[in-house]
């Protein structure tokens, strides 16, 4: 009987799916491979669960138990439409919103929620200048200035936050907890977000990325050539920044590559040239255990070359014929599965997949990649991605220097961001 069964026949692991929702929902809540249960109840609104003295792996700080909890404070906010500061506001699908960010995030909560493909932000790098911080949205604006130590009493600015500051970490990294974690909850389960820093708060960022992520979802880091001609300081001429690049979920995720000229091929059929890509998933964290549906060995025909260079390959048990399966990684000693299950695999049979012998003698079962790109490299290193170009973009729009360091349209557009007409939306 060939015909496969709608039902699956492999044991189901209930505590292992329990964990996997779990994760899903509450990223922040595992540490090295468990559940924090402390960690859990502070994300159900038990803070003093922080602070019952047990020692565990994660990054913390003071104020972070209150970070959390403001995440927790519902808005007191409105979104309110502004047609006269807008171009084509009733035809627009596309919203520019005026308002401190976490109020902004908390509104977006309700409408937005799992529905954002991409997220790109530039925070500030902590290096002596200022930003809001507590947050507070029970008062009005002027309130909460003073609140927050930005003005005197007279309106006048007056906070920094310098390094002098005993808590110049601290209240960086609070301001940027409560704002990641609900940008997380906008984000498509195979959404993405990235986050623009430098030196200053690199390893801190990366560790509460980690934390509201989860490190599995961290997909590489970006050296970005921000600043070509360098900034003479300290004892290293700076030119770079970086760009944390996370997923809400790294197996749904799927990248674009980006042209690739001249590209060569070593191979080609009646379709088009192609080169050779393994089937198997490269990623130790899929095996048999975590996607036992993408284990199952292919049999290869060694009798019949389908071409000079590949083997007929199926799916059913046949005499002579040799069973393949993913390969074991050499590095940790596990077991690989493919990156398609049966079913896309039993359509691509000796078209997309084929059979091959290695060099070594080993047969594998490799996929035709026809791609004429290639990955985007983790260093982005030309002057299209500097700072000073960004300045001259905001310049030519604006006729003056409206801030420092803005970041060029090419970066963005790397990250699938273009030229759009804006409705505008401002908070009340």
């Amino acid at each position: 009987m060939n015909k496969e069964s709608p039902m699956k026949l492999e044991p189901l692991n209930v505590t292992n799916v329990r964990i996997e929702k779990l994760k899903s929902i509450f990223p922040e809540v595992f540490t090295e491979g468990g559940v924090d249960f402390n960690r859990l109840k502070a994300a159900l609104g038990d803070m003093d669960a922080l602070s019952d003295g047990r020692q565990v792996y994660g990054l913390t700080w003071p104020g972070k138990a209150d970070a959390i909890r403001n995440i927790q404070i519902p808005s007191h906010g409105a979104l309110l439409p502004c047609p006269e500061e807008s171009i084509n506001f009733d035809e627009s699908e596309n919203i520019f919103i005026e308002g401190d960010n976490l109020e902004v995030l908390k509104l977006l909560q309700h409408s937005y929620s799992e529905k954002i493909k991409m997220i790109y932000i530039d925070p500030p790098y902590n290096t002596g200048n200022e930003f809001i911080y507590p947050d507070n949205f029970h008062e009005g604006l002027q309130d909460y200035l003073k609140y927050s130590g930005q003005i005197n009493d007279e309106g006048f600015k007056v906070s920094t936050n310098k390094e002098t500051d005993g808590r110049y970490h601290s209240k960086w990294l609070s301001m940027m907890y409560s704002r990641l974690f609900l940008a997380r909850n906008l984000l498509k389960e195979d959404g993405v977000i990235f986050i623009s820093v430098d030196d200053n708060e690199l390893a801190n960022l990366k560790e509460i990325c980690d934390e509201i992520f989860h490190e599995e979802n961290f997909l590489g880091i970006f050296v970005v050539n921000s600043s070509p001609s360098a900034i003479d300081y300290g004892h290293v001429g700076k030119v770079h920044d970086y760009v944390l690049f996370y997923a809400r979920n790294y197996k749904e995720t799927e990248t674009s590559q980006i042209p690739e000229e001249g590209k060569e091929f070593k191979y080609v059929d009646e379709v088009s040239p192609f080169n050779l890509y393994p089937l198997y998933n490269g990623n130790v964290a899929f095996n048999p255990d975590t996607r036992p549906n993408l284990y199952y060995p292919f049999y290869l025909n060694p009798k019949n070359k389908i071409s000079d260079d590949f083997y007929e390959i199926g799916l059913d048990k046949k005499a002579g014929w040799v069973e393949v399966y993913p390969v074991v990684s050499r590095k940790d000693g596990i077991q690989r599965v493919w990156r398609w299950g049966k079913p896309k695999s039993k359509g691509e049979l000796n078209k997309e997949i084929v059979g091959y012998k290695t060099d070594s003698g080993e047969y594998r079962v490799v996929q035709k990649t026809r791609h004429t790109g290639k990955m985007i490299r983790s260093i982005q290193d030309d002057k299209e991605v500097s700072s000073r170009k960004g300045t001259a973009q905001i310049e030519e729009l604006f006729g003056k220097k409206v801030f420092t360091f803005p970041k060029p349209k090419e970066l963005i557009k790397r990250h699938k961001l273009t030229d759009l007409y804006f409705s505008n939306v401002r908070i009340a």
